[in-house]
């Protein structure tokens, strides 16, 4: 008779929900509900991914790497802009589009978390009620937590989990607060900047912080009264970017007008992101850039599980060298310095 009980045999396998706690499926399991389409399992995936406890993690990475060789058949998109430009309701205009031309889409939101209650609202899904409801479409809402850009952690393994899947669009939609969206430019085939006309001369700044990693620039709301400033508004940033170094990829930056309301300017836009496609793809920058990417992700996986393990091993005298450095007791590089001693002695 097997010794060990039950509940010990299932200790940290399970997932949170909303209801009960249930036995997680094994990897395989996973893999094939993923192939199959199965959009509740896909969804417990990513949650999985997710999750930061080392039972989950361990099966996630075998999830993962089962996918791995079924992924990579898609348009990566990235889409930034500020607060108020539209983000969610241009996602479901596109994303209709998207649906209407025979695609099957997986949108991956990253909701702001507070840095004071760490919390984040999820409300994607509610923003992109008609989007949401199409069976051609998976939504996926996550918070972003503490990560660079605003891009949630595994962000990148869920791109992964989706086209196993066999969605071959993937959009990617950051907090744009600022931030920087290296982070979402780096796992993306294009990385589209939404403005807005007449946002004010205060958010020039953050326009110029992004505008030099946006392969195709859109001016969002450009009806009614607005249609004719946001024409003005594609002009003048057509004739700023010409002062910006041209692109690894030989493709010139374009600017469309367009308005998520009236779908005035939508179609246009897909055929700028399939020509923008081809050519990459005719050029050889395409498959160059996600080659780039892999090994970016490589060196920030290793930095983080480092990051991880240095804070583990070094323990309390972490959080004693902390308390030394708030209190000027000894300068942030020292405090470091014997930490990384303390580390690499094994202590």
């Amino acid at each position: 008779m097997n010794s060990v009980s039950e509940p010990a045999k299932n200790e940290g396998r399970f997932l949170r929900g909303s209801g009960p706690r249930k036995v997680l499926p094994n990897a395989e399991t996973f893999v094939q509900g993923i192939l199959n389409g199965d959009r509740v399992l896909l969804s417990r995936a990513i949650t999985l991914v997710e999750s930061t406890l080392p039972a989950h993690q361990d099966l996630a990475e075998q999830v993962i790497e089962q996918c791995l060789p079924h992924s990579g058949k898609s348009i990566r998109i990235g889409i930034t802009g500020i607060p108020g430009v539209g983000k969610s309701t241009f996602i479901e205009s596109f994303g209709n589009l998207l649906i209407q031309n025979g695609r099957r889409l997986a949108v991956l939101t990253v909701d702001p978390t507070s840095q004071i209650s760490k919390g984040s609202i999820l409300g994607d899904k509610t923003r992109m009620e008609t989007l949401s409801r199409k069976e051609e479409a998976f939504i996926r809402p996550s918070p972003s937590g503490e990560s660079l850009g605003g891009v949630a952690r595994k962000t990148r393994e869920a791109v992964f989990l989706c086209e196993a899947a066999g969605y071959d669009t993937i959009l990617i939609e950051t907090v744009g607060v600022g931030q920087s969206e290296t982070a979402v430019h780096s796992m993306t085939d294009l990385f589209l900047l939404l403005l807005i006309a007449g946002a004010g001369d205060e958010l020039q700044g953050i326009k110029r912080g992004i505008m030099e990693m946006a392969d195709l620039i859109a001016i969002t709301k450009a009806d009614g009264e607005n249609a004719s400033r946001a024409e003005r508004a594609k002009a003048e940033t057509l004739s700023a970017i010409h002062f910006l170094p041209p692109h690894e990829s030989g493709v010139p930056t374009n600017v469309l007008a367009c308005s998520a309301l009236t779908g005035k300017g939508i179609p246009e836009l897909w055929k700028e992101i399939l020509k923008y496609v081809e050519t990459v793809t005719s050029n050889g920058y395409f498959r160059k850039n996600r080659k780039e990417q892999a090994k970016y992700w490589l060196h920030e996986s290793v930095q983080s599980l480092l990051v991880e393990d240095f804070r583990e091993k070094t323990g309390t005298r972490y959080s004693e060298a902390e308390q030394r450095v708030t209190e000027g007791g000894i300068s942030s590089l020292k405090a470091a310095r014997n930490l990384l001693d303390l580390y690499r002695k094994g202590k």
